[in-house]
């Protein structure tokens, strides 16, 4: 009777989801103040659960981020406002983020997005370079670019250069944003760059500095996202600024091809 009253005691109504909510959103500890003290105020748990369940939210978005430019790119045929030195540059952050992640063996939860962003960012380079009338740079783009990246990922590569590349990280971050900036700015519009990509990567990149810090505690992970967040609100003014500007652009365009 008294091994009866303990188990109704130390269950909860919970208990068939304990699995799944230990793997992806929070130690036993804070399953046990949510579901069996019943503390749903429990500062350090709430903090923990907001960061994996962002965390998570954030990777489950970065597998279509990108889509809606690759997608607008295919539609257009034109690559035009793109900047394919900012993608190199972003492909390099993109890299040694997730090379540093990998090797210091943070949760998947704190960095998956890098994952799915390279895959997207390398597929639209390959596009810019394609409707250049360039398709063999493309696909020479990206064999070397995965031949170098699996060299990186390697036990080959030592801590020192992987974190060398998080830390420049930063500067390239920058670069790459003003690069495209300045395109943006040089052309009096945004030309096919994708508002719902840039406005995601926005939102993405300002979550990340919350979870970065909360599940990694690295304040270098948590210092690029500062940058990363900073340079893309400069795009995404820039998106905003030049609506109006894109758009009767295109129109004239269409105007100049049915003529």
């Amino acid at each position: 009777m008294t091994e009866k009253l303990v188990l109704e005691k130390g269950s909860s109504f919970m208990d068939p989801f304990k699995g799944f909510l230990l793997a992806y959103f929070m130690p036993e500890s804070c399953y046990d103040e949510f579901f069996l003290h019943f503390n749903l105020l429990d500062v350090p748990c709430l903090k923990i659960v907001l960061s994996k369940g962002l965390g998570i939210g954030i990777i489950l978005g970065s597998v279509m981020v990108k889509l809606p430019q690759i997608l607008k790119l295919m539609a257009a045929k034109s690559a035009e406002g793109l900047s394919f030195k900012s993608v190199l540059l972003e492909l390099l952050a993109i890299s040694g983020t997730m090379a540093y992640s990998i090797t210091n063996k943070f949760p998947f939860s704190a960095w998956g997005e890098a994952l799915f962003l390279m895959l997207q960012t390398v597929a639209i380079g390959f596009l810019i370079q394609h409707y250049g009338g360039r398709t063999s740079r493309g696909l020479l783009f990206t064999a070397v670019y995965f031949t170098l990246l699996v060299l990186l990922l390697s036990p080959v590569t030592p801590m020192s250069v992987v974190t060398t590349m998080q830390a420049s990280n930063m500067p390239a971050v920058i670069i790459s944003r003003l690069i495209q900036a300045a395109t943006n700015y040089r052309n009096g519009h945004t030309g096919q760059l994708s508002a719902i990509s840039i406005f995601l990567l926005f939102a993405g990149s300002l979550a990340r500095i919350f979870t970065s810090l909360q599940e990694t505690g690295d304040s270098l992970m948590a210092l690029t996202y500062v940058i990363s967040s900073c340079c893309n609100a400069v795009i995404t003014l820039q998106v905003l600024y030049y609506w109006n500007s894109s758009a009767e652009h295109k129109k004239k365009k269409k105007k100049k091809k049915s003529e």
